[in-house]
């Protein structure tokens, strides 16, 4: 595959914003590849497109496939995989947004839970307690609120993502 340089950068910048996430730079190159290629690819394509490891190729789509980001398939007669992205951008973001609710909040939600609990018992001062739960109280309302958005059909979330912007110009700075 030939890469313009406007692809190139594309690919270059998403390496960056994926690193600036804590993923590795050239897993969310590989990403960000598959995002903008026409057709499926195959892992060897991938390596020599962006001059990496095929080991590294190999890592990397094994990572995204565990986020759900890339998806293998082998057509028929072919002996390799081919790879590609979830090219729906809202529903990339929703697959994005629910990989790092599962990975990195829930489990802090979880973990606030059980110290708020314990700080019951034990000798821990009231002003600490209060601000433990004021924190699990937060968290936990934001959390119901995304779950509760995330439930609702695709046309309704977009629309409320639309009104959202439209009734913050109504409210006082």
């Amino acid at each position: 595959m030939n890469l313009t340089p406007a692809m190139q950068d594309f690919i270059l910048h998403w390496g960056d914003m994926g690193a600036k996430w804590g993923v590795n730079r050239s897993v969310a190159q590989i990403h960000a590849l598959l995002h903008i290629a026409p057709e499926p690819l195959d892992a060897e394509e991938i390596a020599a497109t962006l001059g990496l490891a095929r080991s590294n190729v190999s890592t990397g789509l094994k990572e995204l496939q565990g986020w759900k980001l890339v998806k293998a398939s082998r057509p028929l007669g072919e002996r390799r995989d081919m790879f590609t992205s979830v090219q729906d951008m809202f529903e990339l973001v929703n697959v994005v947004i629910e990989g790092r609710r599962e990975r990195e909040y829930a489990p802090t939600l979880a973990a606030l839970k059980a110290v708020a609990a314990a700080a019951k018992s034990d000798a821990t001062p009231a002003h600490v307690q209060k601000r433990m739960n004021e924190t699990l109280d937060t968290m936990q309302m934001f959390d119901d609120w995304y779950r509760d958005i995330a439930r609702l059909p695709r046309a309704v979330q977009l629309a409320a993502v639309k009104l959202g912007a439209k009734v913050a110009r109504f409210l006082p700075k």
